[in-house]
């Protein structure tokens, strides 16, 4: 009984989670976004050890949707930047598109696509699209949240082949 509970004790220390200290938390806001933390009571960069989590930036400065998307994603360039983050650090991608039908959303996510190609050349992080009828911030026609692992940027690698074009319609 003794030599189980010497293994057990043994197994438990080795796990990372014993063996490891707790990571740091930083609680962080660009210029600009100190309000979101002490009015609204929401933290638009949360840091724990490497990842680093950016709350939603709503597309609201701009004269256009594709000039608000531009600004949208500048924004989070500057959140990220704040934990020592970068675009190229970027593991996830969520966006929630006002729309009101499927065929509205994606006529409405196209100016989103276009920015995300200027911003993510290569190496895409994982990205989920939502539509809702609805933002906190008026007249924002998106809103997006993002994760990232400090410096993973530097070592993203894919090795996902392109696929084979699709074969010509038949023609009747």
């Amino acid at each position: 009984m003794t030599k189980i509970l010497i293994g057990c004790l043994l197994a438990a220390l080795a796990h990372p989670s014993m063996a490891a200290e707790n990571p740091s938390r930083e609680h962080l806001a660009p210029a600009g976004w100190e309000g979101s933390y002490h009015q609204l009571h929401y933290t638009p960069v949360v840091k724990i050890g490497d990842r680093v989590i950016v709350s939603g930036i709503p597309a609201a400065e701009g004269d256009t949707d594709e000039a608000k998307i531009r600004w949208m994603f500048e924004q989070l360039k500057l959140h990220l930047e704040s934990a020592g983050a970068s675009m190229e650090d970027v593991v996830e991608l969520t966006s929630f598109h006002v729309s009101t039908d499927h065929e509205d959303f994606r006529r409405r996510v196209e100016p989103v696509l276009k920015v995300h190609r200027e911003f993510f050349k290569d190496h895409y992080p994982a990205w989920t699209a939502v539509g809702t009828t609805g933002l906190f911030s008026a007249g924002a026609p998106v809103e997006m949240r993002a994760e990232a692992i400090i410096g993973s940027g530097r070592t993203a690698r894919a090795d996902i082949p392109k696929p084979a074009s699709p074969p010509a319609p038949a023609t009747p």
